[in-house]
């Protein structure tokens, strides 16, 4: 690391009260006026901010597109700097930090996440705030550069894992981005002290598990988060990836992608209409869950051309298939029949059980997910990060690999705490969504968590009172048709909530209650076309032959949504 430089106290105030008056971006965006807008290093306890460390470059007229904000051309400051832990050699944090031009800040600061082991998501997050009048940052964590994932940084030696990595991926790297990061922005923008700085979040899958694991911890944060597909409830999230595996091993079949393929599309095809429009779009997996049966494609033919490597196959669906395709939908249970977890709600791709193709031998062979493999690779067996076999890995062990990691890594990974006490009393506000067809982290996972926090703050009130309650401040809705933190190609009719930043802003700045949730078909025939999503508990229900939606509550649908983990010996939130 440099050595430290610190500008002379005259000059920081000198350069500070210059950034009162500042304009535009070029007189904005330089080192010395970055530099004087650094907080203290003793602004943290144990942190030593790096003047020397601060670049700036000026980014004009960018053309921006995403799933998270609507398409833009922006303008901004790109500010890195870096920062040190006392006492860990050779420790250094990158921060990046896009700044809007002084006539376009609108007094905001938004953080945001990554995904997998990335607890960044590189520059596809950051144009959210600047399109939204915030100064927006992301940290590499410590982890070697803002391209490097918490996978590379979490192992020492077998046996031995880095905690440090491990507790800054887990929650203490996003909390340090944070408060540098708006500390940076009152300063750099000349705010008073008595002016609001509104701060928000936004992240999605591992990015979703960030943003809780700050709301879980630091009550005034954030004014407002902006939660997506969570990858919390770490070690039965990441276990779970293996258990199409382990069902496909268990069962001694390994179907085609293909007839995988055919398994969702009839699905969709089947379970389109129980919402009471037809539009290619399941917006119902509840009642699919329910009332759709996928024994009667036993028979059915597929056919798909060669792709990804492997021939053209066609045949028919046996019982065998149908036989893994159903025990993956209904989810891990041990060798006693009690439940362990859940899995995907129908429709939803089987990506976890996607097998390879054997061109010696000519057949479908286990393929093991990368995801489920790495984690107890690294995690579990602390001995590398790709496992390469599941000789003798049964369900119950799938179990114990989930039970297991619960205990290590309760206060780290999980990230399943349920009383938000803190947060709420700040008059923090949350949106959290999650595709109906999520194929990498269950949908039920999100209403458990929803279902969790629900019966932790508000006990002993009825289920409405106390779902009305939750509502105030936090509201869960899923996203019919929708994939894994994006809209889905299956069902590209499914609306998409774009503007979730926005819409946070107009609760929190405005008082705007997101009674339904905003959204924009963004692909397909449909595509602009404006939908609204139904808050959890209501469930969305198409009437007068598809024209107006309203969302109702339906005890049985609701019902569908909880499970019993009978076969875990503690409260699973």
């Amino acid at each position: 690391m440099r050595s430290f430089i610190w500008l002379p106290a005259t000059a920081v105030l000198a350069a500070l009260a210059e950034a009162t008056t500042l304009s535009t971006l070029e007189e904005l965006c330089t080192e010395s006026i970055a530099q004087a807008a650094l907080p203290p290093s003793e602004f943290i306890q144990g942190l030593t901010i790096d003047a020397s460390s601060v670049t700036t470059n000026i980014v004009t007229n960018d053309s921006v597109s995403g799933n998270d904000y609507p398409n833009a051309v922006i303008s901004y400051c790109n500010v890195t700097l870096a920062y040190s832990h006392d006492g860990i050699e050779g420790d250094q944090v990158l921060l990046e930090i896009w700044l809007p031009a002084p006539s376009d800040f609108q007094n905001r600061w938004l953080s945001t996440g990554g995904g997998g082991y990335a607890i960044n998501s590189g520059d596809t997050s950051l144009p959210g705030g600047i399109i939204y009048g915030a100064a927006s940052g992301m940290t590499d964590g410590g982890f070697g550069g803002f391209s490097d994932q918490a996978d590379t940084a979490l192992l020492l030696a077998n046996g031995t894992l880095n905690y440090e990595a491990l507790y800054m991926f887990a929650f203490k790297a996003h909390h340090e981005l944070s408060a540098i990061g708006k500390a940076f922005t009152r300063n750099i923008y000349g705010l008073a002290d008595s002016t609001k700085l509104y701060s928000y979040y936004q992240g999605c899958s591992e990015g979703g598990r960030e943003g809780w694991s700050q709301v879980q911890r630091y009550g005034d944060e954030w004014d407002g988060a902006v939660i997506g597909a969570p990858a919390f409830r770490w070690s039965f999230q990441q276990t779970q990836h293996l258990y199409s595996n382990i069902v496909e091993q268990t069962l001694n079949h390994y179907p085609s992608p293909c007839e995988f393929d055919f398994i969702v599309n009839a699905t969709i095809t089947a379970c389109d209409p129980l919402d009471g429009k037809t539009d290619g779009v399941v917006a119902r997996t509840d009642l699919c869950l329910l009332d759709y049966n996928i024994t009667t494609l036993i028979g059915e033919t597929y056919s798909c051309a060669a792709s990804r490597g492997s021939p053209a196959v066609n045949g028919t669906l046996t019982a065998e298939t149908i036989e893994v395709a159903q025990t993956i939908l209904d989810g891990l249970h041990d060798s006693e029949g009690r439940r362990v977890y859940f899995s995907y709600q129908p429709s939803a791709a089987f990506d976890d059980a996607e097998t390879q193709y054997n061109s010696t031998t000519g057949e479908w062979e286990l393929n093991i997910d990368q995801l489920g493999g790495e984690y107890i690779a690294l995690l579990v067996n602390k001995n590398g990060t790709t496992l390469s076999s599941l000789e003798g890995v049964t369900y119950d062990t799938l179990k114990d690999w989930m039970i297991s990691g619960l205990l290590e890594y309760w206060s780290t990974l999980q990230t399943t705490w349920p009383d938000l006490t803190p947060y709420h009393n700040a008059g923090g506000k949350i949106i959290h969504y999650h595709g109906d067809a999520d194929y990498s982290i269950p949908t039920a996972s999100s209403v458990r968590f929803w279902e969790s926090v629900r019966t932790t703050m508000y006990p002993g009130q009825d289920y409405n009172t106390s779902s009305d309650a939750l509502k105030d401040w936090y509201r869960l809705y899923t996203v019919p048709g929708a994939g894994h933190c994006a809209p889905n190609d299956a069902m590209p009719n499914g609306p998409w909530p774009q503007t979730n930043l926005g819409v946070m802003i107009d609760w929190v700045e405005k008082g705007v209650v997101p009674t339904t949730l905003n959204a924009t078909v963004l692909q397909g025939e449909n595509q602009g076309q404006n939908q609204q999503l139904c808050a959890w508990p209501l469930r969305p229900l198409w009437v007068d032959g598809g024209e107006t939606q309203e969302c109702v509550y339906d005890q049985r649908s609701i019902d569908s949504w909880h499970y019993d983990l009978d076969a875990v010996p503690v409260v699973v939130y």
